[in-house]
């Protein structure tokens, strides 16, 4: 693997994370990339906006960016926290493709967050789901027509459920084609 192409996960947490290892093993699978993780970093300040108990998506995005180290490095970060972006409820990522970085929550892939019983398997799912779509967003991919490809767009958790964390065949294509240089 290119030490100069990898993907670089963001935590904004501390602490010791079971599914760190997990994650990490199964995007080095689907992008075939060196998967390293950063020291934790707080949520940026400001962040937060009290009257909707939530953070704005865009200025962890932009914490996430600063810890970029090669010109072609994907960067992931990772919250806890719920987010939302503009007039939006909430969303579970957001991502640029011009700076190839990216910021996911993992508040609402869980079951608990919606009073359900936690299933991890599930959830796990969900945070692969989340992880590649956003990853496939800074690689230049649209949002897919296909409802089973990881790129088609989410607006509930029963439809990330549907899709999954696989490509298309033509994101799949996409998606190498914009890693080539990697390999």
């Amino acid at each position: 693997m290119d030490r100069t192409c990898s993907i670089l996960l963001v935590p904004f947490f501390a602490g010791e994370w079971r599914f760190a290892s997990p994650l990490s093993l199964k995007l080095e699978e689907i992008f075939s990339l060196e998967v390293v993780w950063s020291s934790p970093e707080p949520l940026p300040a400001g962040s937060f906006d009290s009257q909707r108990g939530q953070h704005r998506a865009f200025e962890l995005l932009r914490a996430a960016c600063m810890g970029k180290t090669a010109e072609n490095q994907i960067v992931l970060g990772i919250t806890h926290e719920d987010i939302y972006e503009g007039q939006l409820n909430f969303v579970f990522g957001l991502a640029s493709a011009a700076y190839r970085c990216a910021v996911i929550s993992t508040a609402r892939l869980s079951n608990r967050f919606y009073g359900m019983v936690e299933d991890e398997n599930l959830f796990f799912r969900r945070l692969v789901t989340e992880a590649v779509h956003e990853i496939g967003h800074t690689l230049g991919l649209e949002h897919c027509p296909d409802p089973h490809c990881v790129m088609h767009f989410s607006n509930s958790l029963s439809e990330t459920d549907i899709k999954g964390y696989r490509f298309c065949e033509v994101c799949r294509r996409k998606a190498d084609r914009a890693l080539a240089p990697c390999r």
